[in-house]
């Protein structure tokens, strides 16, 4: 788009604000048949810092403030009054330029979940061919798989003998080997695959939005806050964002579309007057539409990570803090793309129940052979790795307000941790059989101690304790525009706000409860759904 004045105005089909996981999937989608002009709005800038594309390098960006909103939940009763650091990508690509790379679509019983409670066309059996129409699956395609979508997902790209042995010894502890997490059941121990492409990051801007940037009908304007949308009685009609200190506006002709993810999707609503009235109203906006559900119901996973002392110099811990290696790593990964550097958030890992009555597992383990105190931080001194128990589906349930009509202020993020006796008990339970798996004869060889909790942490009160002092997020927060046909639902099946015309919401926020996983694959996933309806709609 050609720089205009302060306050001038464009026009465009379609204005996407945010360009994560899903502005970039629309921006690519709608733009395709050159019949709709598109305007893609970033408050973040360009994903040019070279730690965004090396796989490793989430690390390095888990606090870089130029890339990442930095986000904090206010205290958390159910961790102690503990705030916790919530990163979110500020840049091209959004969150998929800072995450752990970890491509994991969720449970199948998901998004049946999802269709009974009454969001008809979202069960798996719907979702599937979204899911392969968006991938280019390095082990070719088969019923659950794609090739020659804009998403590159690959295997590892690092042989780790630690890894290797956290899944033998899974399976030595009675969880079955599993191949394809993705596939027909997700129970199982195995390797996680990644959403990389010969080494390199694979981002929703680099997969989908980097091919698209030559279309003539697509403008892509990046360090441009949305500062609130414009209505023309119920219907919504522009965006006005904030550019290099000037105000501009950007008319919808079409429709608007936000998708700033499960926090900054409500707040641009709550700033535009559409969320609950009297929270508006608290902060001097003019109320467009009464909507309790914006900003309820905001879900996240929580984590509890076991570290173990290694016995043997390879984790990536003897690596980074070894000068020589860690140039060996670098120059291993500048020549042919593999080594130590590819390493994502998780290597290998597994999902089981821990309770045979459930339908479904409930726990999701992240092994990587590195450990730190906290994430984003130094690594160890000594050999060491780590462990997380995650649990999938928590009860507990929080919720995002604005603290401001500022629209450079941070929300209010409450997510309530550990507010059920469910979460609780599948962190506890959770722990002691990760614990098990540790102890198996495959790992014991590599097993000096356990750094933390420790051996003598062992009561139910005593882990639960822990759980409350050391949990921390991982990073998927979800559903606080759900979709429904409630009264707090925020958004329809078509991804319509509720109660206003030319308006949807299409990201994490959607999603009508936590997917059993990673949320990357499913936010994809739904823009590419969404990106049909919304052309079919267009008609």
């Amino acid at each position: 788009m050609n720089n205009n004045g302060a306050g001038e105005t464009a026009e465009f089909d379609y204005v996407i604000v945010g360009a994560g996981s899903a502005g970039c999937v629309l921006a690519n989608r709608l733009s395709a048949n050159g019949k709709h002009s598109v305007l893609l709005l970033e408050a973040g800038p360009k994903d040019s810092n070279i730690w965004i594309h090396v796989p490793l390098g989430y690390g390095k960006l888990f606090k870089e403030k130029s890339v990442n909103w930095m986000y904090q939940t206010e205290p958390e009763p159910g961790l102690g009054g503990r705030q916790v650091f919530q990163p979110r990508g500020k840049v091209l690509g959004g969150s998929s330029s800072i995450n752990g790379l970890l491509y994991v679509r969720g449970q199948h019983e998901d998004y049946d979940r999802w269709r009974q409670r009454g969001n008809v066309g979202w069960g798996y059996d719907d979702v599937l061919p979204y899911f392969k129409k968006a991938e280019n699956q390095q082990r070719g395609a088969d019923d659950y798989h794609g090739t020659g979508g804009p998403l590159s997902v690959s295997d590892w790209r690092h042989e780790d003998p630690l890894s290797e042995a956290f899944v033998k010894a899974a399976v030595e502890a009675g969880i079955p080997f599993n191949p394809d997490f993705n596939g027909k059941t997700q129970e199982g121990a195995g390797f996680f695959q990644t959403t990389t492409q010969r080494g390199r990051r694979a981002s929703s801007a680099y997969c989908y939005l980097r091919p698209a940037m030559g279309r003539s009908n697509l403008h892509v304007e990046t360090s441009a806050l949305a500062q609130r949308i414009l209505f023309e009685g119920r219907r919504a009609s522009a965006v006005v964002y904030r550019q290099n200190g000037n105000p501009r506006t950007a008319r919808a002709r079409k429709e608007v579309l936000v998708s700033g993810g499960a926090y900054n999707s409500p707040q641009l609503l709550q700033l535009s007057g559409v969320g609950p009235a009297d929270l508006l109203k608290s902060h001097g906006i003019d109320v467009v539409l009464d909507a309790a559900g914006v900003g309820n119901d905001l879900q996240d996973h929580l984590q509890v990570r076991i570290v173990t002392r290694c016995a043997q110099k390879i984790t990536l811990n003897d690596i980074i803090n070894h000068p020589v290696r860690r140039v060996m790593a670098g120059a291993r990964y500048a020549l042919a793309r593999s080594g130590p550097l590819t390493v994502a958030a998780g290597t290998s890992g597994a999902f089981f129940k821990t309770d045979p009555r459930l339908a479904s597992p409930d726990i999701q383990i992240h092994f990587i052979p590195f450990s730190t105190d906290k994430m984003g931080e130094k690594l160890h001194p000594f050999s060491g790795f780590t462990a997380s128990v995650c649990q999938l589906r928590p009860e507990s349930r929080g919720s995002l307000k604005i603290g401001s009509a500022d629209p450079s202020a941070p929300p209010e993020i409450r997510i309530n941790y550990l507010a059920t006796e469910t979460d609780r008990a599948a962190f506890i339970d959770g722990i002691r059989i990760l614990r098990k798996i540790l102890a198996a004869p495959a790992l014991k060889s590599y097993c000096v101690d356990e750094v933390y909790p420790g051996a003598n942490v062992t009561s139910d009160e005593d882990l639960l304790d822990f759980c409350r002092k050391t949990g921390s997020t991982v990073y998927h927060p979800t559903s606080t525009c759900r979709m429904g046909n409630d009264p707090l639902a925020v958004v329809d099946q078509r991804l319509r706000v509720r109660g206003i015309e030319g308006l949807r919401v299409v990201d994490a926020s959607v999603m009508p409860d936590l997917m059993s996983g990673n949320t990357n694959a499913p936010t994809i996933m739904i823009a590419e759904k969404a990106s049909d309806m919304i052309l079919e709609d267009a008609r």
